[in-house]
């Protein structure tokens, strides 16, 4: 059987019909679809048009055969028969983009803006007839998608081999492999969260948050720090009220072995961690590798990292198997409080198995702290053959070094 799209339904009847025939044909199907501007749209006729139909139909007012219908070329004419140079017209004022003497560019593409334009060129037009003609013509609205990762690294593939073989490595040995990051501040108060929720019948249509998120408003700001386990498919989240610095991203994971890791892999000789390149836990962070050799030394156990190339922080396991449910889970609910967010990240479940431990960290975390290069050159970092500055091990110091 073969599908017939809509629009090629209403040209295909359009031409086997007269006028009246198509006008009460277009009416029916806005009668029993309900809904005549979307049938309009489709069939690409005015409302007008529907509803004279609709008043042909409810009056008895039907085609009969040998009754005289309009002779070719009678009627109003197209816009674009009277006005040739419309089109052309249009197709210039949607394509630009700014003063060609100047580096200044923009866009004004809305019917109001379009309708303005035109006239200024001599042009007599509506923004209802714009509208009908743009969809005729096969203009349609375009949105912004968020598709483009900057430069790729020449090594990018490879760098994803390797961390998979990397994490095959401690997957076989039953060590942890985690995935770390910090999901984006949250302001709170009691403002809007994108998304919506069901409600019983009777119950306000929407909840009522304020109209605007001025900073005077704001009752604080939270950094969710997200380390997840690969293997076991547990969610940990640190949630900060300081900044975001490599100190916080180490108490974090910190936060995560004496409450979890050290219990659960008692018998680890190793612990792998995969990170982005930028942020708090980023690959030329010192900050960040200085806080995390104490770690090591106090737990006795290296801890390798292997950072995504730049550009791939999508990629990161932990966006779209423990951050992307925390979102659903919180849609469309207002972030008052320190308190609601973590009860809402420590209600979040799925299906496969997450279970997610939120706790709050009061702990103050200073930016501008520098290290220095001789600090830096004590850290006991072995780096990897393949891109050193993504792979490498920081193994515990010894106790005249440290």
């Amino acid at each position: 059987m073969v599908k017939v799209g809509i629009k090629k339904q209403y040209q295909h009847m359009k031409q086997s019909l007269n006028e009246k025939q198509w006008r009460q044909y277009v009416a029916l199907e806005a009668k029993r679809k309900g809904n005549i501007a979307r049938v309009a749209k489709k069939a690409g006729v005015s409302k007008n048009t529907i509803k004279r139909g609709i008043r042909e139909i409810e009056n008895g007012d039907t085609y009969r055969i040998g009754e005289r219908i309009r002779t070719a070329g009678g009627g109003r004419k197209k816009i674009v028969d009277t006005d040739s140079t419309l089109l052309a017209d249009l197709d210039r004022l949607i394509d630009t983009k700014g003063n060609p003497m100047t580096f200044v560019k923009w866009t004004t593409k809305s019917v109001a803006h379009l309708v303005e334009g035109l006239t200024k060129l001599g042009h007599t037009i509506k923004n209802t007839t714009l509208f009908t003609l743009l969809h005729v013509h096969h203009y349609s609205l375009r949105a912004n998608r968020k598709d483009d990762e900057g430069m790729s690294h020449p090594d990018r593939n490879l760098q994803f081999e390797h961390i998979n073989m990397t994490c095959s490595r401690f997957e076989r040995s039953g060590n942890p492999i985690l995935s770390i990051d910090c999901k984006k501040k949250e302001k709170l108060g009691n403002f809007k969260n994108n998304g919506r929720e069901w409600k019983k019948p009777g119950k306000e249509h929407d909840t009522r948050v304020n109209t605007y998120d001025f900073w005077n408003m704001v009752k604080g700001v939270v950094s969710p720090y997200g380390i997840y386990d690969v293997l076991k498919k547990q969610g940990f989240v640190n949630v900060g009220i300081d900044h975001d610095t490599g100190a916080f991203a180490v108490a974090s994971l910190r936060r995560w072995w004496q409450t979890y890791g050290k219990t659960v892999y008692a018998q680890a000789t190793g612990i792998l961690i995969t990170a982005d390149s930028g942020g708090s836990n980023a690959a030329r962070n010192r900050l960040f590798k200085r806080e995390l050799q104490k770690l090591v030394n106090e737990i006795d156990i290296p801890i390798t990292l292997c950072h995504y190339p730049p550009a791939t922080s999508k990629w990161n396991v932990i966006e779209h198997r423990l951050f992307s449910f925390i979102s659903i889970n919180w849609r469309a609910v207002p972030l008052t409080s320190l308190a609601v967010v973590l009860e809402l990240i420590s209600h979040t479940t799925t299906k496969s198995g997450l279970t997610v431990t939120a706790m709050a960290d009061t702990n103050s975390y200073p930016t501008g702290i520098r290290i220095s290069d001789k600090e830096f050159n004590q850290l006991n970092i072995q780096r990897d053959s393949f891109h050193g500055e993504w792979n490498y091990i920081i193994a515990p110091q010894k106790a005249s070094t440290a």
